[in-house]
């Protein structure tokens, strides 16, 4: 059967797969499935594949399922289990999914992370309790009286979060749960965000955990500490050092603990390198094992196909160093940092990880592999190998694939200003023919700390099947280039940003199989921010497609689910005279939309927390007051931030199709 073009609708067949985590004896891999069910709504379910076996469910019963973490033993599979209008539960199953059993019975709330100790006897976990008035129970009594339903009241900034909603001054607490008697109990409850990273010491009679110790962590200097508890007493402070702290590890020796994070206490916007520190498990001096490194150890790699947010730090099993996540150049590896320091990338290759755990003996990493041509697939890395490649254990996007033409990427190097040079990606449309001219779209990534890379976008598909050139790139402001390349835009956004989006414009318009006078752009919130910025600043680009974006700092310093704190990463304040917010408006792209001339289309979700529609409704209004050729296309308040990468697959289908006709009617 010959192969066809990509269509919006393939995502419709796409398998989304996550969270891998090896078995203790190296043999099996249980993983979050994702697909389209019924009703238009995804179901996630725990997968297993073993080195001998195809992969299959683990239990069909018709729930949710999350968080698969295996015991010390291999024996049996913690798990979230979650009913629809009913409170999610731990439970657990054997490996083979009979037995299943729950072990909790919380009020309704949501789970953070969760943790077998070493012996199997006690699961450490985070749980924030749905507020009593907000519950489907109080919900449900609402609609039987006719009652209101309740105001949202909060003294704290700090009240709501993209994708999950207006939490108010609920927090996640620290929970022991003893698998004997199915108790529960409270272990700190103190943190203000509610961010904890946690791992129990190795002869399972103590939880070390990572925690916020200022009042309000919006605008006090960050000092996130290492607490230890024995379950029994009140929590110690192990060490006192300022700034950024997350993914706690304890060494399987018992002697070391390792963290990443950084030390300045006011980078709230994560500017400074993630780096790789360690301490004394009974506490005393922090060091950091990448300080002279340029390393970043929390860069992840943007993807519409896959999920690789996640942070990554694991000991070796001797206890002699750690394996962390490393994003760089596009790429996502494994690398090895001994406790001397010495930074050793493990994998290699042009294609993006996200990691999972380690066998018991630290010979074996489950990871997912992606790569440009690739839907993520569970893999293992042998880490005893000298040259060790990710080798797959499932294939399950394989058959949707195989119908499909997909484009591989050509690497470039731009030359911009000040002697950078901004990596780029070019996909050409299928079918391409030399000699010929193509219309093409220009794609800015959101962050701006991330990058694009090595990974398979569905989007980009999609565009290069409708005879598109794509072209993507990673300007300065993002991550993987090192800590200079984040901070040339810290507080200064529209500035080197913009002179290497601009360089590669004008790269775009000298290719002889680019048509110059049909080129667009395009990008999602700091990427729609670009967008608006770009049409007030050239008219180069014949036509703009602006999503979730960016327009007024000055408004968005207060309406979004991360406020601004006045003079810190922008200078200046969102109130008070002309001078305080003159930064603020200097760096806003609708201060220049008196000189727009771009047709627009602009897509954003009602229920988007981190960047309020309020932000797309200033830029509809002014082009449509200056007679702009614009459309607005308005996501409902169930979609999020996050609509493009994980919202109701009718939905993304439906911006998709938007974006297709608006290139059509504009290129």
């Amino acid at each position: 059967m010959p192969k066809r073009a990509v269509v919006p609708e393939d995502l419709l067949r796409f398998r989304y797969l996550s969270d891998p985590q090896i078995s203790p004896d190296g043999q099996s891999v249980i993983f979050l499935h994702k697909q389209l069910g019924e009703k238009n709504k995804y179901q996630n379910r725990i997968w297993i594949v073993s080195r001998t076996s195809e992969p299959r469910m683990v239990l069909e019963d018709g729930a949710n399922q999350a968080t698969g973490r295996w015991s010390p033993d291999g024996n049996h599979i913690a798990f979230i289990r979650t009913v629809e209008k009913e409170a999610p539960q731990i439970w657990v199953m054997r490996q083979d999914g009979s037995g299943p059993t729950a072990l909790s019975e919380l009020p309704e709330g949501s789970f953070g992370g969760m943790k077998w100790s070493p012996n199997g006897s006690k699961i450490a976990f985070t749980f924030r309790e749905t507020h009593p008035d907000f519950t489907e129970q109080a919900k449900k009594r609402r609609e039987d009286t006719g009652e209101s339903t309740p105001p949202r009241i909060t003294e704290k900034p700090n009240y709501r979060l993209d994708g999950d909603g207006y939490y108010m001054e609920q927090r996640y607490k620290l929970y022991c749960l003893e698998l004997a008697t199915k108790q529960i109990k409270l272990v700190d409850g103190e943190c203000p965000l509610g961010s904890y990273t946690f791992d129990w010491s190795p002869d399972s009679s103590k939880l070390i955990y990572t925690r916020s110790t200022v009042s309000n962590p919006w605008s006090d200097p960050d000092s996130d500490q290492v607490f230890v508890s024995d379950l029994e007493h009140a929590p110690s402070q192990l060490a006192s050092q300022p700034g950024y702290k997350t993914q706690l590890c304890c060494s399987p020796d018992g002697k070391w603990l390792a963290f990443l994070g950084h030390e300045d206490p006011n980078d709230h916007r994560g500017v400074s390198n993630c780096e790789v520190f360690v301490m004394p498990a009974e506490g005393g001096t922090v060091r950091s094992l990448t300080h002279d490194t340029d390393f970043n150890f929390d860069t992840s790699t943007n993807s519409d196909s896959a999920d690789f947010s996640a942070d990554f730090l694991t000991w070796s099993a001797d206890s002699t160093r750690l394996y962390a996540r490393l994003g760089a150049f596009g790429e996502t590896q494994l690398a090895e940092v001994s406790l001397e320091g010495k930074v050793r990338m493990v994998t290699e290759g042009q294609h993006a990880l996200a990691f999972g755990n380690l066998s018991s003996d630290g010979k074996t990493a489950a990871v997912i592999y992606t790569d440009p041509t690739q839907i993520g697939e569970v893999a293992l890395i042998d880490l005893d190998s000298p040259a060790p490649e990710p080798k797959r254990l499932t294939r399950l996007n394989d058959s949707v694939l195989a119908d499909l033409m997909i484009q591989a990427p050509e690497e470039h190097w731009i030359p911009s200003t000040d002697g950078k040079k901004v990596h780029t990606w070019v996909i050409k449309p299928v079918g391409f023919e030399a000699g010929k001219t193509y219309p093409a779209a220009l794609e800015v990534h959101g962050g701006p700390q991330m990058q694009y890379g090595w990974t398979f976008f569905h989007e980009f598909q999609t565009l290069a099947a409708a005879d598109y050139v794509v072209v993507y790139s990673n300007p300065r402001g993002g991550k993987g280039y090192g800590e200079e390349h984040v901070r040339a835009i810290a507080g200064r956004w529209g500035g080197k940003d913009w002179e290497d989006i601009a360089a590669v414009k004008d790269w775009m318009k000298s290719q002889e199989y680019i048509d110059s006078s049909r080129i667009g752009i395009m990008g999602g919130s700091y990427g729609g921010y670009v967008v608006n910025w770009a049409v007030g600043h050239t008219n180069d680009f014949k036509s703009a497609i602006t999503d979730r974006c960016v327009s007024n700092l000055v408004s968005k310093a207060g309406n979004s689910d991360y406020p601004y704190f006045s003079g810190s990463y922008w200078k200046g304040k969102a109130y008070g005279d002309l001078e305080s917010i003159a930064d603020l408006w200097r760096d806003s792209p609708i201060a220049y939309f008196d000189r727009v001339k771009t047709p627009m289309l602009i897509i954003h979700s009602e229920g988007d927390l981190r960047c309020n529609i309020e932000q797309s409704e200033q830029v509809f209004s002014a082009l449509q007051e200056q007679g702009i050729m614009t459309r607005f296309v308005r996501y409902p308040v169930n979609t999020s931030h996050g609509m493009s990468r994980n919202g109701p697959a009718d939905l993304r289908i439906h911006r998709l199709n938007e974006i297709l006709s608006w290139w059509k009617r504009t290129l």
